[in-house]
């Protein structure tokens, strides 16, 4: 995901009290002391269960509409409730975050997101669940809108990107072993038993969250800065670049989710016939995808953003093809051809966002996280129509479309004018 978005608001410190005045500096946490240790336990914990109860859904799809006869773009909903709810309330987290503090939140959104969890284990109609789908998401926010801002304060600078990768390699295998665990138990027995073990799970990463986690020793309570903040979303959408990544983030994210929303209703029909448990087994593909975000990462590095974003779009516009064989080989290889392309893409971006944005970087990573999130949501439930019209084809042709059009960003920006700081970096 994109760097520290907590402080994605410009704000100003408030005074310092009596105590603080005179103190020694405190050091921050080195690599190697337990408490790196402990606050990378508590980081890679807090990833992996946010991601597990945000996307742990995804494979019963199929399941809710056959229970609750609904059609795929309302099933959906278990999905795009929550992410849309994110999307709409990251920054509202962050200014709480940048004035009550952020170890107090973190807590407060996973203990929250736990409880609302094992209450989705308890609806007796699909209605209650989307309602307790959408206050897990405004709960859930409150983690991933701090995470980066306290391990930015708190870890020692040559620390820092080990502790990231802990968190972000937590993020993905949640988002996996959460899809797994709940297909998996909703196929052995129900879904409302998967919901109420993905909420005990969230319980018991709660606490150890709460008792691994170091208190807040760089943190300073903070003030908002509105004039700030508007001169530096007017700054961001201003510039040349910015915009267009924007774009492509939300079509990128709609298009990845919108594949894995709807194709495992193609797989669970004939000629298929994929059991819940495995079409939870085909998001295992997205350790393919982690794969490809470090390779594809390094590959930027060394080559420049501009001229590897468009070929991991072609990619993707591959695999989406792929996805209509009628083997199921081939289907699979275009999944994972798909995710693989996304990944690599979304490491470029996002990236390249912080590279672009000259000043506010917090606020553009923060902008670039929304239209994420939002491209989650909106295209991940809309697409959902087109599988009434025409089913799978239907779908992928309103997918290829999407491709199409981030293609045609990817190539606009590899016109992109450098900014002079950036002249001779790729």
């Amino acid at each position: 995901m994109p760097s520290d978005i907590s402080s994605a608001l410009p704000t100003a410190p408030l005074p310092l009290q009596p105590a603080e005045l005179g103190a020694a500096p405190v050091a921050r946490i080195a690599a190697g002391t337990p408490a790196f240790w402990a606050t990378a336990r508590a980081m890679f914990v807090g990833g992996f269960t946010t991601f597990a109860m945000l996307y742990g859904l995804q494979p019963l799809m199929p399941m809710f509409s056959d229970e609750f006869a609904l059609s795929p773009a309302a099933a959906s909903g278990v999905v795009s409730a929550a992410t849309g709810a994110i999307a709409l309330t990251l920054i509202p987290a962050s200014l709480l975050a940048d004035r009550f503090g952020r170890k107090l939140l973190m807590n407060a959104a996973l203990f929250a997101a736990a409880l609302l969890t094992l209450a989705c284990g308890l609806a007796q109609s699909y209605a209650q669940l989307l309602v307790l789908r959408v206050l897990l998401g405004l709960a859930l926010s409150g983690l991933p809108a701090v995470a980066m801002a306290y391990l930015s304060e708190e870890i020692d600078p040559h620390s820092l990107g080990r502790s990231m990768g802990l968190y972000i390699a937590g993020n993905g295998l949640g988002g996996l072993c959460g899809r797994l665990m709940v297909a998996a138990i909703a196929d052995w027995t129900s879904w409302r038993s998967a919901m109420l073990v993905l909420g005990a799970i969230g319980l018991l990463a709660a606490f150890e969250f709460w008792r691994s986690l170091p208190a807040s020793r760089h943190f300073q309570p903070a003030r908002l800065s509105l004039s700030t903040f508007v001169a530096g979303v007017r700054r961001h959408f201003g510039d040349a670049g910015l915009p267009w990544m924007f774009a492509i983030g939300f079509l990128m994210m709609g298009c990845f989710v919108s594949l894995y929303n709807y194709l495992g209703y193609r797989l669970a029909a004939p000629p298929f016939g994929l059991r819940p448990s495995l079409l939870g087994a085909v998001f295992s593909l997205y350790v393919v995808g982690m794969i490809g975000s470090a390779v594809v990462g390094r590959l930027a590095d060394r080559l420049g953003r501009r001229r590897v974003l468009w070929i991991m779009i072609c990619l993707m516009a591959a695999g989406l093809a792929l996805t209509l064989a009628s083997g199921l080989i081939v289907v699979m290889l275009g999944i994972a051809t798909v995710t693989f392309g996304f990944f690599g893409a979304h490491a470029v971006v996002s990236s390249w966002v912080g590279r672009r944005a000259q000043s506010a970087r917090a606020l553009a990573s923060a902008l670039y996280l929304f239209f994420f999130y939002l491209g989650s949501s909106a295209l991940g439930s809309g697409s959902g129509l087109m599988w009434e019209t025409g089913q799978w084809p239907a779908v992928a042709a309103l997918l290829g479309v999407v491709v199409a059009l981030s293609l045609a960003i990817a190539l606009r920006l590899r016109r992109l004018t450098p900014l002079p700081a950036n002249i001779g970096r790729p």
